[in-house]
């Protein structure tokens, strides 16, 4: 009956991934929004907190999970290794306690690359596992080096051919062993894999120069609950005690997306508009609320809401960076963001080296933008004009939508599987703050 079942999501899946492939958004540019923008839970986030459910046969229950794409994919790929998934609205409880394999089909896997840190959560429990390479958006090498070697220091021989990923632990016992690891950069996807295999291992994990993303210290907080014992999670040095089990746990909840939040600050922006956004944890936005203030935005923050009132937009420099940097993920909505803006700004693209893309299609719609290697200079312009354009990742999609709400005339985005991937009914809420939205075609 489970079979039958994920078939039939596999199914309706593949369905909704067609349809978001031949369809657009008309987005008609130039109107003041007003009103609430409501974030959803975060779906880097949630993503691996699905994955973290491998780790134990009792239900793991999260709430506040995003209506995404990406989120039915991995669901799907949890399914094909024996998982029971069950969702209803922003709850998904996940039971693995009959697992029936540790080989996720390559199918599913290649078109979501958070699939690949279920390595982690499998080599934990099960002792061996066998994962293909990654998929996801094509913005550049995205490379699972740290997560190989990081696995490798817990004493798992791993062997890399013909794109599949075989990992398994040493001794009968087939459990993993603690060890000092220092990674070479703060990957939040090493990391995140390193996490979930070192809390079933025997002794001490210790890991250095470690991601401090918020999405990694929801995954220790999620883990905590279940059992495990790490400490320092959102500092560079994470800590982890090894325990013989975990156990499930009953409505966590997942924290607000930032870049989603990032995004709707930048949509008030961009249409010169107040706008309330919320839910959102302030801390975990420190950077990209600092450049919103710095190109004259005036920002009120109560609590888990943020009242935005633009000003007079001026040209501002970022440099992505990890955080507590500014996120990479909104380096496209800010570019647009900086083509209606008063001067002429920098922007720095320091962690992939392919995620430009979106330059071409604002400059169909009028953008003054001159690319020099990573970095992209912007010149300000009075205006944008509404044009077909296509985003070539989800979050280049995004500043589509964006340049598109600002541009005078319509703008038909192209590219919605991607814009689908990450962003929970954009449209529904965008037009519940006055802007004209529709998605048309199959």
């Amino acid at each position: 009956m489970q079979k039958r079942q994920l078939l039939e999501d596999m199914v309706v899946g593949a369905i909704a991934s067609q349809q978001s492939v031949t369809q657009h958004l008309n987005v008609k540019g130039g109107q003041r929004l007003q009103g609430t923008l409501t974030v959803s839970g975060a779906k880097n986030s949630a993503l691996v907190l699905m994955t973290a459910s491998l780790l134990t046969d009792e239900t793991v229950e999260l709430v506040n999970v995003p209506d995404l794409t990406d989120i039915q994919g991995m669901g799907d790929i949890l399914g094909a290794l024996g998982v029971q998934v069950e969702r209803s609205d922003s709850r998904v409880a996940l039971t693995a306690k009959q697992l029936t394999n540790a080989e996720p089909p390559y199918e599913l896997v290649n078109s979501l690359r958070a699939s690949f840190f279920s390595i982690g959560s499998l080599l934990g429990r099960m002792g061996h596992a066998k994962v293909p390479l990654p998929g996801g958006c094509r913005i550049g090498a995205r490379p699972v080096v740290e997560h190989i070697r990081g696995l490798k220091a817990l004493g798992a021989v791993v062997t890399v051919q013909h794109g599949i990923v075989t990992a398994s632990a040493k001794g009968s016992n087939r459990r993993l062993k603690g060890a000092a690891i220092v990674l070479d950069c703060p990957s939040v996807g090493a990391t995140e894999t390193i996490l979930m295999a070192a809390v079933l291992a025997e002794g001490t994990t210790k890991i250095e120069n470690a991601a401090q993303e918020p999405e990694v210290q929801d995954l220790a907080n999620l883990l905590n609950v279940m059992g495990a014992k790490v400490t320092g999670a959102g500092g560079p040095v994470i800590t982890i005690e090894g325990v013989p089990s975990l156990h499930g746990c009953r409505g966590y909840a997942v924290i607000p997306d930032r870049i989603e939040a990032g995004t709707f600050l930048m949509a008030a922006a961009i249409t010169r508009s107040s706008m309330c956004v919320e839910p959102v944890v302030p801390e975990h936005m420190n950077a990209v609320l600092q450049k919103l203030r710095d190109c004259g935005c005036s920002l009120e923050i109560n609590g888990r809401s943020i009242q935005i009132t633009p000003g007079e937009i001026v040209a501002t420099d970022i440099t992505t960076q990890p955080f507590p940097g500014f996120p990479t993920d909104l380096q496209a909505p800010f570019m647009a963001l900086m083509s209606t803006a008063q001067g002429t700004s920098v922007i720095s693209e320091k962690i992939y080296e392919n995620r430009l893309q979106h330059v071409a299609e604002l400059q169909r719609m009028g953008a003054a933008i001159r690319v020099d290697g990573s970095t992209a200079i912007v010149q300000g312009v009075p205006s944008l004009s509404g044009a077909p354009v296509t985003g070539s990742d989800l979050r280049a999609a995004a500043a589509m939508v964006l340049a598109g709400l600002s541009a005078s005339g319509t703008t038909q985005v192209s590219g919605l599987a991607h814009l689908d991937r990450g962003y929970d009914n954009v449209e529904t809420k965008l037009r519940g703050v006055g802007a004209t939205v529709e998605r048309d075609g199959f």
